[in-house]
């Protein structure tokens, strides 16, 4: 089998590349990473040089090249199917909250954009933001009192994509210190102990470069 390949921007703001990664490590997989840091003047050609898309990730698996951070999961759950909730109703649901907070919460991702070295500090939230907090945190409650039973994740005892997807919101809450019920709180600290989010945390930690004009990329 030809090895994976994932291409990503740098670890401390890069949300959507911190998807796929986390999910990949979390089933066991082994693949070469590489890193495209983000706004400086040769990112985008060098993002091009490999999707058309021009944005991160990007996996690659042969020949085969899948771009979106959303996509990427499910090719990796075609690879590895625990990725998703085994019974119909909890993968149906793990699949819309995925795609809810792929296209959705503009506000919170506007304004508090990821940045993993963030110490925890809060800020001042406007009525939109506070909307999309006020979803997010409905949102994990209802999955985790459906389908969580058993285990810390929103579907139980294992992380999956749908933990994957909601990761960088994890971080937003937590580093821009938004007070959150002890349900939320709880999944949260769980998705921080993971290997694979401590992983990632300690390689942001260490990058030594900035970005100017974050956006939530």
């Amino acid at each position: 089998m030809h090895p994976l390949k994932l291409i990503i921007g740098n670890k401390n703001y890069s949300s959507w590349s911190m998807r796929p990664w986390l999910a990949a490590k979390s089933a066991g997989m082994h693949f070469e990473e590489q890193i495209i840091w983000l706004r400086h003047p040769e990112t985008s050609a060098m993002i091009k040089a490999t999707s058309a898309a021009g944005k991160v990730p990007i996996l690659i698996h042969g020949d085969i090249m899948v771009h979106e951070s959303i996509a990427i999961l499910e090719y990796l759950a075609e690879i590895a199917p625990q990725l998703w909730p085994e019974d119909r109703e909890s993968r149906a649901h793990a699949r819309a909250i995925s795609a809810e907070i792929h296209a959705g919460f503009l506000p919170l991702r506007r304004n508090c954009p990821m940045n993993i070295k963030r110490r925890p500090k809060a800020i001042a939230l406007d009525d939109e933001t506070l909307a999309s907090v006020e979803r997010v945190v409905d949102l994990i409650i209802d999955c985790r009192t459906r389908f969580g039973g058993g285990g810390d994740f929103l579907f139980g005892a294992h992380f999956n994509n749908a933990d994957a997807m909601w990761a960088p919101v994890v971080n937003r809450l937590h580093a821009y210190d938004i007070k959150v019920p002890a349900a939320v709180r709880r999944y949260m600290d769980a998705v921080m102990a993971t290997p694979m989010w401590r992983e990632w945390e300690a390689a942001a930690l260490e990058e030594t470069e900035t970005i100017v004009d974050i956006d939530s990329v």
